[in-house]
């Protein structure tokens, strides 16, 4: 076995130790204590982070993009669902407007009948007051005619009344 001697120097924070495996498990108090740590050489922390960084680098970025790229469909997806949104009210309001044509065309309907029957009534009553007045004519015709022929009657019966002869 081969020992390594290590030099750590104050920039090196004791996370940074624990990610590399370097260090106690357990916090302690007297954690940052430099005495209790191992000493790291320089470059070799220096080749590990940059091997650990061009190791998970590529695949960081790939998840970035790949997260922006699906940030971006998620905006799309929203704007079209906002879209069929609009369509779906666009659409209840035209069934509401179709459901006010149809209830205006039943009550125009209502309206031609209602018209339709006073234009009949109307008639109706015109023929009656038609009625009413030639019967009242004729009413009025038949007493006079029963007047003159009273009065026919009555010229006749003074004539046919013995008149007193008047003597001379």
């Amino acid at each position: 076995m081969l020992k390594v001697k290590l030099e750590v120097h104050a920039d090196l924070s004791h996370s940074s130790l624990l990610f590399f495996g370097v260090g106690p498990s357990v916090a302690s108090p007297d954690e940052g204590v430099v005495e209790d740590l191992p000493l790291i050489d320089e470059k070799a922390v220096e080749q590990l982070t940059e091997g650990l960084i061009s190791h998970y680098l590529p695949d960081l970025q790939r998840s970035k993009s790949a997260l922006q790229e699906l940030t971006q469909n998620q905006v799309v997806l929203l704007e079209t669902l906002e879209q069929e949104i609009s369509k779906f009210k666009e659409c209840n309001s035209i069934l509401d407007i179709d459901a006010l044509f149809s209830e205006a065309k039943h009550y125009h309907n209502k309206l031609v009948n209602i018209r339709n029957e006073m234009m009949m009534l109307h008639e109706k009553t015109s023929k009656l007051k038609k009625r009413a007045l030639k019967l009242q004519q004729k009413r009025q015709k038949e007493e006079l005619e029963r007047e003159q022929q009273r009065e026919k009657e009555l010229e006749r019966e003074k004539q046919l009344t013995a008149k007193p002869a008047r003597r001379t």
